[in-house]
């Protein structure tokens, strides 16, 4: 047996969380001394504070952990909602991250403001390209409503590339276009440059992209997640100039190293 100081040491957690647990009848001592009123704990308890511990650091409530631990619930059965709840905060994690850098990307846009781009933009006209492509619908432009999309549409498209024997010949280009259903919906291609021609069974597009004649284009370095001070950047050039945009921008991508902020995207925007 412990004592409620030496419990709690082992377990990682403090005393006066034992004497509450103890309280709301979570995790009773093994034994409390009737003179001195004192805790004892065995050593097997440990296991339960475990659970206790784990859960309540996923975020369920006190009164939730409880009702689960008072179910019985299986090792297995805990592993699996404890996956689940992971899962869900790792989610959440990755959405606060994005949307931390669309907060930095925006004020660097402000902070620019009044000032020319510091990149170069050059005018040049772009070849026909064919692209192997799959397309989806985001409820938007914005960064947010894009890159939740077009992500699983890349992952998806290399798959079925590869199990269709296509090798990519060249980078990725994205484009869009609004979606007919309108409300500001975009559609989404998530597209490759291939060289292989259409063919029965596939389950996925091949389409011959239309050269540009004239785009205006800008290199964005770093996560698309903070496209909008170069894409602004672009647009600045654009109006300074007198020259009037022709659509979405297609994005091009040179270069997509496992780290995202080393990614390289050329921006491709059509001029009238």
């Amino acid at each position: 047996m412990f004592t409620i100081g030496d419990f709690a040491r082992h377990g990682r957690v403090s005393a006066r969380m034992l004497r509450h647990y103890d309280a709301i009848g979570l995790l009773r001592p093994a034994r409390t001394d009737p003179f001195s009123g004192y805790r004892h704990y065995a050593a097997a308890q440990l296991a339960q504070l475990n659970r206790i511990i784990a859960l309540k650091d996923l975020g369920f409530t006190l009164q939730q952990v409880q009702e689960i631990l008072e179910d019985r619930v299986s090792t297995e059965e805990l592993r699996g909602m404890l996956t689940l709840r992971q899962a869900e905060l790792e989610a959440a994690m990755a959405a606060s991250a994005a949307r931390l850098a669309q907060v930095e990307a925006r004020l660097r846009s402000i902070e620019s403001e009044g000032h020319m781009p510091s990149q170069d933009v050059i005018v040049k006209s772009i070849p026909a390209v064919r692209v192997a492509e799959l397309t989806a619908t985001a409820a938007g432009y914005e960064p947010e409503h894009i890159s939740p999309v077009i992500s699983p549409l890349y992952d998806e498209l290399f798959k079925r590339l590869e199990a269709a024997g296509v090798t990519p010949t060249g980078p990725g280009i994205a484009y869009y276009e609004d979606a007919p259903e309108g409300d500001g919906a975009i559609l989404v291609h998530a597209g490759v440059t291939v060289a292989a021609g259409p063919q029965p069974g596939q389950d996925f597009e091949i389409v011959d992209l239309p050269a540009i004649e004239r785009a205006a284009t800008i290199v964005h370095r770093g996560p698309m997640d903070a496209i909008v001070p170069t894409a602004q950047n672009l647009a600045r050039w654009i109006d300074a100039g007198d020259h009037r945009s022709a659509g979405y921008a297609r994005e091009v991508n040179l270069e997509c190293p496992a780290d995202r902020e080393k990614w390289v995207t050329e921006l491709q925007e059509p001029l009238a």
